[in-house]
């Protein structure tokens, strides 16, 4: 059932090269692949999604108008599908533990592979407070009196509960949050288009009014041509961190019961995602509600409460001003799915990165226990101390404490795309030097390495830039300062480190080791006795509209990438 093309290279002679470099063999990754196939796909889907896309999206509108965000989404769309391909190619060949931080270790240098594994947890585990409090901010849209200490414990104990007991347990549970963020996603997009061409209670089929008054683009900081040029900029950057997918595609792998089938179609819809729910969510912002309305800018500027929660939403105030009374609150609940679903994301992501770091000798061995169902234990323990700083927001003084740790590491989420280019760069170029055919690999990525070179430019450009605005004339501000660059300084201070003290050297092409888990992947997946059906009818086969397929035996245990 996998693909046999390095198994192969290896029987005939060619020069496809096994490298030493390992701190572990595949059989001391306890991790069990358990992850279903609509497990998978919903996974993809909901990791893409976050509460982004229906609240915070809403000061690109503001800073660029509704052409320059929909033009900002649009490239930044087209942008991470080229990161999605690089990644894509990689992961579904060698779907390891720890995804794209271990590759940097094994194909690039091992300096990389701490710096990354170590940005990623960071991001991962300080979000998780985030999120937290976000979810009871979302809740103080119904009341004031919201016992925030018990609703944060109450989430530390859920998340706990779902990612302690076994993978199939946080599969189980992001597939049904999933589902309330699509059915979020369709009630907006419904909205939009049933409002726009007159189906509201003023009757007003206002379509693309806002397009032409106020107009399509916004000045930003400064007036004129240069001021809407800044607007679009300023749209770019809220792209930048509304997007995000390939990297919880990849942390999967490891976990993923048919790797090559599974996550090569995750892979292959991260392209119509992209475009359905960001380059859509832009559309239908920019044409329900305009950039300067008053209480979008009031709720922004922190001159009226809401931020944060759905009264901040573009989506909940075009329904209030179109005298819309129901589906607000109906937003506001699923919003709650989404938040909740995007900290137990982190809490998953979080512990798993902990645990690739340890499996390479960057983390502490100890942290390689797991239990017998594969939960790396250790590793979620420590990422559960995170969640607890979300007690911070108890008193209205030390929350400030809280997002201050969420803004130093803002450019994270960016470097990471960063690193996924450089890596497929490394992998492509030892791919050319030991003659391998990339088109024999499970998936193939087209237009490389032209891909991996756009996203590594582009990337780097972003999160280099998009702070810009802090050495305008005037404009100085320590605190932003560090809110932009504390990643930008902190990661090459990891790089140089680890470099230094272990005195690593980057991987050569020839050196490098191309095989790694492919064999035992496609062994395990020869072996695969279990039914594995398609998604939609696996789908139907939950509502009950399909029979399961009983086989006579199940596969024996999960093979250990």
């Amino acid at each position: 059932m996998g693909d046999k093309s390095l198994t192969r290279s290896i029987t005939r002679g060619e020069s496809v090269h096994m490298g030493s470099f390992t701190e572990t063999t595949a059989g001391d990754d306890q991790l069990k692949r358990h992850l279903g196939n609509r497990q998978i796909q919903l996974i993809a889907i909901g990791g893409s999604i976050g509460t982004a896309v229906f609240v915070s999206i809403s000061s690109g509108l503001v800073a660029g108008g509704p052409g320059s965000l929909f033009i900002a989404y649009s490239i930044y769309s087209m942008v991470m599908a080229l990161v999605n391909n690089s990644m894509a190619e990689m992961a579904v060949l060698q779907p390891v533990t720890g995804g794209f931080i271990r590759m940097a270790s094994k194909w690039v240098d091992e300096s990389l592979g701490f710096m990354a594994g170590w940005n990623f947890f960071l991001y991962e585990a300080i979000l998780i407070p985030f999120e937290i409090s976000a979810l009871t901010l979302v809740l103080s849209y119904w009341r004031d009196d919201i016992p925030v200490a018990a609703v944060i414990a109450v989430c530390i104990l859920l998340y706990f509960c779902i990612n302690i007991f076994a993978v199939e347990w946080y599969g189980e549970a992001e597939f049904w949050l999933a589902t309330g963020k699509i059915a979020l996603l369709a009630i907006v997009f419904c909205f939009t288009f049933v409002t726009m061409v007159g189906g509201n209670p003023q009757h007003d089929a206002y379509g693309f009014r806002y397009w032409q008054n106020p107009g399509a683009f916004a000045e930003h900081i400064t007036t004129g041509a240069l001021g809407r040029f800044e607007g679009f900029l300023a749209a770019m950057w809220s792209a930048a961190f509304t997007f995000v997918g390939p990297e919880y595609v990849g942390m999967v792998a490891g976990e993923t019961k048919l790797p090559r089938r599974y996550l090569k179609n995750a892979f292959k819809t991260a392209y119509y995602r992209f475009t359905l729910f960001f380059v859509g969510s832009a559309l239908c912002v920019s044409i329900v509600i305009p950039y300067n309305d008053k209480t979008l800018l009031s709720i922004l500027s922190g001159a009226s409460g809401g931020a944060g929660t759905a009264a901040a939403s573009p989506y909940v105030i075009a329904m209030g001003n179109l005298g819309i009374g129901v589906l607000p609150h109906v937003t506001n609940a699923l919003l709650v799915t989404s938040i909740f679903s995007a900290g137990n994301a982190y809490t998953y992501c979080g512990s798993r990165s902990l645990y690739g770091l340890a499996l390479d000798g960057q983390a502490p061995k100890f942290l390689r226990k797991c239990t017998k169902a594969g939960v790396p234990v250790y590793c979620l323990v420590i990422t559960m101390c995170f969640p607890c700083l979300a007690f911070l927001n108890v008193s209205s003084g030390s929350s400030q404490v809280l997002s201050w740790f969420v803004n130093l590491l803002t450019a994270a989420q960016i470097i990471d795309y960063i690193i996924i280019s450089i890596t497929f760069i490394f992998f492509y170029r030892a791919c050319k030097v030991q003659g391998l055919d990339r088109k024999t690999l499970p998936y193939y990525g087209y237009f490389q390495p032209y891909s991996a070179w756009i996203g590594l430019v582009f990337m780097t450009t972003v999160v280099c830039t998009y702070g810009y605005s802090v050495f305008l004339p005037g404009k100085w501000d320590i605190k932003s300062f560090f809110t932009y660059y504390t990643m930008v300084l902190l990661d090459p201070i990891l790089y140089i480190g680890w470099k230094v003290w272990h005195r690593t050297k980057f991987v050569k092409p020839e050196e490098t080791d191309l095989v790694w888990i492919a064999p035992s992947i496609d062994a395990y997946e020869a072996a695969f006795i279990e039914d594995a059906p398609g998604f939609w009818t696996e789908i139907a086969q939950i509502f009950g509209f399909r029979k399961k397929k009983v086989t006579s035996d199940s596969s024996s245990s999960a093979a250990e990438s």
